[in-house]
């Protein structure tokens, strides 16, 4: 929207009211979610549709690697890294153990590989080679985790490793888990490696196999990623779409994988019946032209964008209504860009978005010398 030059825009109310609870549909009982903390988020809106103990303070286990690669990505995009770049192991990162594909020091993978094998098999030791590669020691990419979690308001948030191996301070909470879920997923790539549910190694030696269990049971489902340790019990940032409406669940704390992967599905399933995504178009009458008292031009064309969608409880899009709000007349000079009206939608007496609309050209105050030179080139035309 380059042509809306107000600050801040007012693109829409759904941007505005991030991560902000919406009307409840069909309720869920926080008696059906077995895991102690849990949260479900529109990963397009930013809007939390359920919430238990979201913002309880928590270990996480490997899905501290949402964040690791959520830099990992930033690096590619900003050119600093490429998914064909070598990558050599360190004695630090061979020796993690836990879920690895047991790194040698000294053995070298792509980007490429290393990412594979960090979202599917959960190795703890390439999460570490990619850091190290990054930043130089683990320590170094920790700190980048941490100004990372700050930069993205997650308060509830302390990253002490790029793996989640416990270690006391390592915390989250489930709210700043569908946080940087959020922003990782922006990233569409990541999400071609969630997706993957077996993949192989060092030429068919070392077999990978996806520890997302949803990816062979659950419709729609498109990553992302599952961690258990002793402190953190059995977690997943559980991603789905259907039908444009797009969806992370996450679940803490669960004392079982088998509960973790139902509890998901029970969120995400809540989430796909009683939610939709309603795409507004702009109304014929937004796109006009309106009067300009003493200008060069008597009047101006008018400019409108939407190009996101509204999240709406399901079923109540025949009740969203729009409404047109412009002056009948503007005052020179008016300004390409300047915001000079909105389109606000309604679902029934709730507003539910609101959009700019702007003018679509320069008018110049009239003067005389302008007047003057117009006369001329009149007569002398």
């Amino acid at each position: 929207m380059k042509f809306f030059r107000t600050v801040s825009m007012m693109l829409s109310i759904s941007i505005t009211m991030m991560f902000m609870p919406v009307g409840k549909a069909e309720a869920l009982s926080d008696e059906e979610i077995t895991a102690p903390a849990a949260v479900l988020v529109d990963a397009g809106t930013g809007k939390v549709l359920y919430e238990k103990n979201a913002h309880e303070v928590r270990a996480c286990a490997s899905i501290t690697k949402v964040m690791t690669l959520l830099l990992v990505m930033e690096a590619i995009d900003s050119g600093k890294l490429s998914l064909s770049d070598t990558v050599t192991t360190s004695a630090h990162a061979s020796s993690m153990g836990g879920s690895d594909i047991w790194l040698e020091p000294g053995e070298t993978m792509t980007v490429d590989e290393m990412v594979k094998a960090t979202i599917v098999a959960s190795a703890n030791d390439a999460a570490v080679a990619l850091a190290e590669h990054i930043s130089g020691t683990e320590d170094e990419f920790v700190s980048e985790m941490n100004k990372k979690a700050k930069e993205l308001n997650m308060k509830e948030t302390v990253f002490k490793n790029c793996n989640g191996l416990d270690e006391d301070g390592h915390v989250t909470s489930a709210y700043d888990v569908a946080v940087m879920s959020k922003e990782l997923i922006k990233h569409k790539k990541i999400l071609e490696y969630s997706c993957i549910w077996m993949d192989e190694l060092r030429g068919g030696k070392t077999q990978l196999v996806n520890t997302n269990k949803l990816l062979k049971s659950y419709k729609g489902i498109t990553g992302l990623k599952t961690g258990t340790t002793s402190q953190a019990g059995s977690c997943i940032s559980a991603t789905a779409n259907r039908d444009g409406l797009e969806l992370i669940a996450v679940v803490l704390g669960s004392a079982s994988g088998k509960e973790r992967f139902s509890d998901a599905s029970k969120l995400l399933d809540y989430g796909f019946a009683n939610y939709s995504m309603y795409q507004p178009k702009i109304p014929e009458e937004a796109i006009c032209e309106i009067g300009v008292k003493n200008g060069m031009l008597s009047k101006v064309g008018t400019a409108s964008e939407i190009n996101d969608n509204i999240l709406v409880e399901k079923g109540s899009d025949k009740n969203i209504t729009s409404e047109i709000v412009l002056p009948t007349e503007l005052e020179a000079p008016v300004k390409k860009g300047d915001a000079i009206g909105k389109i606000i939608y309604k679902n029934g007496s709730k507003q539910i978005a609101e959009y700019l609309i702007a003018a679509r050209d320069d008018v110049k105050e009239i003067n005389f010398s302008d007047v003057f030179g117009l006369m001329l080139r009149a007569l002398t035309g």
